[in-house]
């Protein structure tokens, strides 16, 4: 059985943003086009590349089986029509299907695919769809659609290729990919599971997903440094127990706040907020809420990690001062440090937690109340 592979690479990636076709650009000194061929390579005996020959042809050079590049069409429909006429002189009995600017083809899903074909015209991969649908009109929601049965359809997609060569032939035309044009021809499409790695590159931030799956640092060129800095304030009053950085400390007294009244937490998600440019924590937690009435900070600083996360972003140092004259910080600082570091999940060295006096000036130096300053640096895509 000859199985061959079509690697469509004709699209320019203007969503994207970058000069670059997103196709050609590196990841752990590769392009990503050479990485998704040389997934395939070990599964097929023919690979026809579709796009620009230059460009291809120096990506691909070496990769076994590769046949020279043939023209990409006005549409990705044109674009496979293109390569399966390519390789009709060769008669394979089974053709996938790939995008080049999917690098990661998880391990499983090509046997998963030919295991399909048994019994079925074609099959994809196809992951369930988790977050809840919106549709949405100039910005406001319309409706809410049901998730349930919804798959988030991937590549590559897997065909008997008389079949798929058939049904591209037909002129059925206005499908969004390979296995949409063989139900409109009528034939039965198997999904086999997908994953949440195989993502297709198309935004600046899933260059970033895609350097972490693969284990490599992220391209500098890619991100951007944005500082931000943190102040908190809270008078200290007899009764409460004394939260600093996550981490209690004995003292005779107590921070008074809405929550439990961590200046340090505070600070630092301030900063965090702030960097990133969503407002400050009373935004996000607001004091008006019963809801955190002597809340532990500790899920105010998770939700600011969640939010660098959520911008595919990550923090590069975060830096605390600590301002009182009592109670005494050293001998807690590398709890406080651990503590930190664990709710932001990064490495104890990216964290700085230290503390110093006023002189006994101000409300501080008369021990009234504990401030706390903090700065952090987050690298997020440019």
């Amino acid at each position: 059985m000859q199985i061959a592979a079509i690697l469509v690479a004709a699209g320019s990636g203007s969503r994207f943003g970058a000069e670059l076709p997103k196709q050609f650009l590196t990841i752990a000194g590769k392009p990503v086009i050479r990485h998704a061929a040389e997934a395939l390579a070990g599964y097929v005996s023919l690979l026809q590349p579709v796009g620009e020959a230059g460009p291809i042809d120096a990506a691909l050079l070496g990769v076994p089986g590769r046949l020279p590049a043939v023209p990409g069409g006005a549409t990705r429909q044109d674009s496979v029509l293109a390569g399966l006429e390519a390789l009709t002189p060769f008669a394979p009995d089974i053709v996938l299907v790939h995008d080049a600017a999917r690098p990661v083809i998880p391990a499983g899903t090509i046997p998963a695919l030919l295991a399909a074909l048994k019994e079925c015209a074609g099959a994809i991969p196809a992951a369930p769809v988790a977050d809840t649908l919106k549709r949405v009109a100039r910005g406001i929601i319309t409706e809410t659609v049901p998730r349930a049965g919804l798959f988030r359809a991937q590549t590559p997609q897997a065909f008997r290729f008389q079949t798929l060569l058939a049904a591209h032939r037909s002129g059925l035309t206005g499908t969004t990919d390979d296995a949409s044009l063989l139900e409109a021809a009528g034939e039965t499409v198997e999904v086999v599971p997908g994953s949440d790695d195989n993502i297709k590159l198309t935004f600046p931030e899933d260059l970033i997903r895609l350097e972490r799956i693969m284990a490599v640092p992220p391209s500098p060129a890619a991100l951007i440094a944005r500082v931000g800095t943190g102040f908190d304030v809270h008078v200290l009053e007899s009764g409460r127990p004394l939260f600093l950085c996550g981490v209690r400390v004995p003292h005779d007294e107590g921070l008074a706040g809405h929550s439990d009244a961590d200046v340090g937490i505070h600070a630092l998600c301030d900063a965090i907020y702030g960097a990133l440019a969503e407002g400050d924590i009373g935004r996000h937690f607001p004091p008006s809420q019963a809801s955190w009435k002597d809340a532990d900070s500790a899920q105010f600083l998770t939700h600011a990690a969640e939010r660098i996360a959520a911008r595919g972003g990550r923090l590069a140092n975060a830096d605390v001062t600590l301002i009182c004259e009592q109670p005494k910080i050293t001998p807690h600082a590398p709890a406080m440090i651990a503590r930190l570091a664990a709710l932001l999940g990064v490495e104890p060295g990216r964290i700085s937690v230290k503390a110093t006096t006023t002189e006994r000036l101000g409300f501080t130096g008369r021990g009234e109340g504990i401030a706390a300053q903090a700065v952090v640096s987050i690298l997020v895509p440019d």
